[in-house]
């Protein structure tokens, strides 16, 4: 039976520290895809001035 609730226990902290590291996870995931954006944001904009410097 000891064993039994050792296992449990075990299992019930594995479980929270999985949990933990998804929740890490997730939150970069978030600032990638935000720093991304931004990064696309900037690359057309750039695009966006040379086409305006070549039509000149």
């Amino acid at each position: 039976m000891d064993r039994l609730i050792r296992a449990c226990e075990r299992l019930q902290e594995e479980n929270r520290d999985l949990k933990a590291r998804a929740s890490e996870w997730q939150r970069e995931r978030v600032r990638l895809v935000e720093k991304n954006e931004l990064a696309r944001g900037r690359v057309e904009a750039m695009i966006t001035r040379l086409k305006s410097l070549e039509s000149e």
